[in-house]
């Protein structure tokens, strides 16, 4: 193995990578990428700001429903376990399934349901600013006149 050095001294074995840059054995797989969120809305463009990525693990117990809300930042996710419906208040929906992504819509309210049997847990990654809430509760909806 050869020696890998890094930043701050530490000193790691590893495996010589191979020609092309990838190990043996190694796999990659797109889970999702695009331009839009799931629901076909186009994402927005990056604020600018200093970055502030933020890396979230959520279990969902089974029958729970979440309450609506919105994200202020381009997020995405994969679900690792379980089953989640997401549901905007449009009245579109997205059902996962462990091992599938998502990109979220962006100031869009909408709410996620764990309509499986079993913990949903789902990995989401935050790409906002420093100061910027990742998640806030929907507006209230404007009474019919």
């Amino acid at each position: 193995m050869a020696p890998l050095l890094l930043a701050g001294g530490l000193l790691l074995a590893g495996p010589p990578c191979l020609a092309e840059g990838e190990q043996a054995g190694v796999t990659v797989r797109t889970l999702v990428q695009s331009t839009r969120s799931w629901n076909g809305t186009p994402l927005p463009a990056y604020p600018s700001g200093q970055p502030d990525v933020t890396v979230l693990h959520i279990t969902i117990p089974p029958g729970v429903a979440l309450p609506m809300h919105q994200h202020p930042v381009i997020n995405a996710g994969m679900l690792i376990r379980g089953q989640l419906l997401v549901t905007s208040a449009a009245g579109a929906s997205l059902q996962l399934q462990a091992g599938q992504g998502l990109i979220e819509m962006v100031n869009q309210p909408h709410y996620g349901t764990n309509n499986g049997t079993e913990p949903a847990e789902i990995v989401v990654v935050y790409a906002g600013v420093k100061g910027q809430p990742i998640t806030v509760p929907a507006p209230a909806a404007e009474p019919a006149r």
